[in-house]
């Protein structure tokens, strides 16, 4: 769905401060930009108190969920591999213990595990603010296009930190734990090891799903158009194929597409969404009679 249709509701729906024809000076912007910041900051600062309040059932539940064999989705893969005969994405056993190993790690882990949580459930307002302060500079035919904006960033984020916490985690923390160049050698990590794996994984796929909102943006000033990712689909596909090769637990071609796969729908979104915003770039640069650039 391109971005100019926007579902039912529209956050970016609210006065426009700046069409009253008052012309900003550059420290009216810069005073503007940082009460935007503040309120992002707060955002985060809040969230983040709320989940140090709950740190320890955060940490059971949901930051050490992957570091159980009776996690979600290692069971959804026992009974995947059971029906299409791949037994080898069974996980039954993970093979190490996490350890703290300075006076003040639990603590440091549990403040730094509720600043990144903060800053995860921020996210939307974060980009609202930013959205904000941006939106006024832009022009009515970039206004339209970008119709909802904020939610569809926050869609795809949220779906890339779903992914990379549910799929993308579970089978590198698998695949790394239970890897092993000598048996006389025993797996006993340090809890921020860990936090910085997981941490690091999810925040990266809520990245990459922004995928069509990059593509989107590129076709809109005429960088990259979708005949150039046609051309280099099959180049792409490769790409995703040994990035989906390297975080699975075995050399097993089901675990592979388990993550491969929708990699490769948002590229093919993406072609969708470029080659409609090619269309009405080229349209839009036709009826002012502009240069087109192929």
């Amino acid at each position: 769905m391109p971005l100019d249709q926007t579902p039912y509701y529209d956050y970016d729906d609210e006065p426009k401060e700046e069409e009253a024809g008052k012309e900003m000076s550059f420290l009216d912007h810069l005073e503007e930009l940082r009460w935007h910041l503040i309120r992002a900051a707060a955002a985060i600062v809040f969230f983040m108190i709320f989940a140090f309040v709950y740190i320890e059932e955060i940490y059971e539940t949901v930051i050490l969920g992957p570091s159980k064999i009776d996690f979600w989705t290692y069971r959804m893969m026992c009974k995947l591999g059971q029906a299409v005969g791949a037994q080898g994405l069974c996980v039954d056993k993970l093979q190490f213990s996490l350890m703290s190993r300075e006076v003040s790690g639990q603590f440091i882990m549990a403040f730094t595990s509720a600043a990144i949580i903060g800053l995860v459930f921020a996210f939307p307002y974060v980009f609202w603010e930013i959205w904000r302060f941006v939106k006024p500079g832009l022009k009515p035919t970039e206004m339209k296009s970008a119709r909802g904006a904020v939610f569809y960033v926050t869609f795809l984020f949220f779906s890339g930190v779903l992914f990379g916490y549910f799929i993308v985690s579970p089978l590198a923390i698998n695949f790394l734990v239970n890897f092993q160049i000598s048996k006389s050698i025993e797996n006993q990590f340090d809890i921020g090891s860990y936090i910085s794996l997981l941490a690091t994984l999810t925040l990266a796929c809520g990245v990459a799903f922004q995928l069509p909102i990059a593509i989107f943006v590129l076709t809109k000033i005429g960088v990259i158009g979708p005949e150039f990712m046609r051309t280099y689909r099959k180049h792409a596909v490769v790409v995703i194929l040994i990035v989906a090769a390297v975080i699975t637990p075995s050399p097993d071609v089901t675990s592979q597409l388990l993550v491969a796969f929708p990699l490769y729908i948002l590229y093919e979104v993406s072609i969708i969404i470029s080659a409609r915003e090619e269309k009405r770039r080229l349209a839009d640069l036709a009826a002012e009679g502009g240069e087109i650039k192929d």
